[in-house]
């Protein structure tokens, strides 16, 4: 008879689970129901303590071929490039290779420090937090003119060079520390820092101190700058109505270099966070902190470094991209929640949705 019970007792919370799947899958094709325009939506729940590693798409990978979109397919996760980037800048501090609070003069390559002087920028003045929190004051070259001239020549091979000229030419310097502006101009500049301290080139100098080997991440890379994993999938096309844009006419160039340009799954975003805030990759518990730590009053800013940190009736650590990309962390439930929407107009109506009300189930079920 004990035995019996313990078995029950055993069965329940996986019963329990699988009902909650079930309604998740609900929900998602119930909004795609109401939104077809969005062409696909794919997302993962990555909730370990609860045993859930849970993937699901619905919607097509190519409007043109009508191509059912498989859950495993990789997508361009723009920036949300930047919470690697700044976990990766946070290791060096970690290894004692920088500090946070160290201004970027020395930091950057000659060619860069030239270009920002010549600009009138005081690099003593700006610091790697600065850049991390987007309060460098520095302007960034993402605007109106700037997709106008991705659109006129969407094949052009962009270099962080260009970009950074975009920035000299945008207008006169900020104050530094006093206000967030978002900008890739910042993340451009850490994945530098990044190069400068590890003599290697960012992509690959990332891999090493994101741990990719030791903790399994195999699908994700930098797209056109690392080779395409060979177990992989094909990209979904990811989509823009303003310029009428599909992400496979654009050369990825134009959002590359740190601020952008990773490919990676549902599933490996979910699970970089997850690692990312167990503790996996930056083992300095003070550190990790520091990454989910307001720099500017909350009430002007509520990006730390790297991340965004809300307060969704629960604590929330997120990061969105361009392309319709959203990743959600959330301490209290122990658990990571992945939204792609492949026509990213739809974002704003679909991911936030998802997001929220899937960690607020996982809260529920976890008490």
């Amino acid at each position: 008879m004990k035995k019996w019970v313990s078995l029950v007792s055993a069965l329940f919370p996986i019963i329990g689970m699988a009902q909650l799947q079930s309604v998740f899958q609900h929900k998602i094709d119930s909004l795609y129901a109401k939104h077809k325009d969005a062409v696909g939506i794919m997302v993962h729940v990555e909730s370990p303590k609860q045993g859930v590693s849970w993937s699901y798409a619905t919607g097509v990978s190519d409007i043109k071929t009508g191509t059912a979109l498989k859950r495993e397919q990789p997508v361009l996760i723009a920036s949300n490039t930047k919470p690697y980037v700044a976990a990766a800048t946070l290791r060096l501090v970690e290894e004692g290779k920088i500090s946070l609070d160290q201004p970027i003069e020395k930091l950057l390559s000659k060619q860069t420090r030239q270009m920002f002087e010549k600009a009138s920028y005081d690099l003593n003045k700006i610091t790697v937090r600065h850049l991390l929190s987007h309060t460098s004051g520095i302007q960034d070259y993402v605007n109106d003119a700037y997709f106008e001239l991705v659109n006129e020549k969407p094949k052009h091979i962009w270099t962080k060079e260009e970009q950074i000229k975009r920035s000299m030419q945008m207008g006169e310097p900020q104050k530094v520390g006093e206000k967030f502006s978002y900008g890739d101009i910042n993340y451009l500049l850490l994945a530098e820092i990044i190069e400068q301290k590890t003599n290697k080139v960012f992509y690959l100098a990332m891999r090493d101190l994101l741990k990719y080997k030791e903790l399994g991440l195999t699908e994700t890379w930098f797209i056109n700058l690392e080779e395409y994993p060979k177990q992989s999938m094909t990209l979904a096309h990811q989509y823009a109505n303003k310029y009428n844009w599909d992400s496979y006419d654009l050369d990825p160039s134009w959002d590359l270099y740190g601020g952008g340009g990773i490919a990676s799954t549902t599933k490996e975003s979910a699970l970089f966070f997850q690692y990312l805030f167990e503790g996996k990759i930056i083992k300095d518990k003070k550190l990790l902190q520091e990454m989910t730590t307001y720099v500017i009053p909350a009430d002007q800013s509520k990006y730390c470094l790297g991340v965004f940190h809300f307060d969704l009736g629960f604590n929330a650590y997120y990061h969105g991209g361009w392309w319709g990309t959203d990743v959600i962390y959330s301490p209290e439930a122990d658990a990571t929640v992945t939204v792609f929407t492949l026509q990213k107009d739809f974002q704003h109506i679909i991911n936030p949705y998802i997001g929220k009300e899937f960690l607020s189930l996982l809260l529920k079920e976890k008490k």
